[in-house]
């Protein structure tokens, strides 16, 4: 995949739909019933990098107060969606040592690698970081494809999509956008800012909600690269 291509390719069409008044609100991210949790593995940015992404967001912010932000805490890369969230599932669900060895067998030889966040796209409910990635991370994610579905372990991996990109959401629209052309104005300005590149030397294994909100969050292990 040209990610560079991807990456335009999505913001063009995201942000025509945007201007249109054609964008998504998610009405489920203050809901006390949304019961979507499952497992994922993560990387985290470095504290350079989100500090320069909780810049921009103090900017769009000043646009449009009510939207959902994402914390410092929050901000991740999905390396792998391993149960996708759905509504009734619980960590006593499965055994997590069995999930732990799995992952561990793929990752005990890999090396740590760099990502970096440049420029910003868009969804028709989001706004993304976007993040170019070695082929280190591709390599990781196909080698778990073929561990997990090699083994009987739960999993939902590709269901939705086959994970590709090392982007990162950092603002979600929860209601009607009041300024949407300086929200848009705003973000083209940030079309190719660098917000940093940073080394990626471990990977999270995560029992989220579908927002990976901190208060949800509950980490299952920790992998060294």
């Amino acid at each position: 995949m040209n990610l560079t291509e991807h990456y335009n390719k999505l913001y063009a069409e995201s942000v025509a739909k945007i201007a249109a008044g054609n964008y998504e609100v998610d009405h489920l991210i203050d809901s006390n019933n949304d019961f979507r949790f499952g497992i994922t593995l993560v990387i985290r940015p470095d504290s350079n990098t989100k500090a320069n992404i909780q810049k921009f967001l103090t900017k769009v912010k000043a646009i449009e107060p009510g939207q959902y932000f994402y914390q410092d805490s929050d901000i991740h890369i999905t390396v792998m969606s391993v149960i996708s969230c759905y509504t009734g599932f619980e960590l006593q669900q499965i055994k997590v040592e069995d999930y732990v060895q799995l992952i561990r067998q793929v990752l005990e030889k890999r090396k740590s690698f760099k990502i970096q966040f440049k420029g910003l796209t868009a969804s028709p409910s989001c706004i993304l970081v976007q993040g170019f990635l070695t082929e280190t991370l591709n390599e990781i994610r196909n080698v778990l494809r073929m561990a997990f579905k090699s083994s009987e372990l739960q999993q939902s991996i590709d269901k939705r999509y086959a994970i590709q990109t090392a982007h990162s959401t950092i603002i979600r629209f929860r209601e009607k956008l009041k300024n949407p052309m300086a929200l848009l104005n705003l973000v083209e300005k940030y079309r190719d800012f660098d917000f940093g590149t940073f080394t990626v030397d471990e990977i999270e294994l995560v029992y989220n909600d579908w927002y990976q909100r901190e208060h949800f969050v509950e980490s299952l292990h920790i992998f060294r690269l």
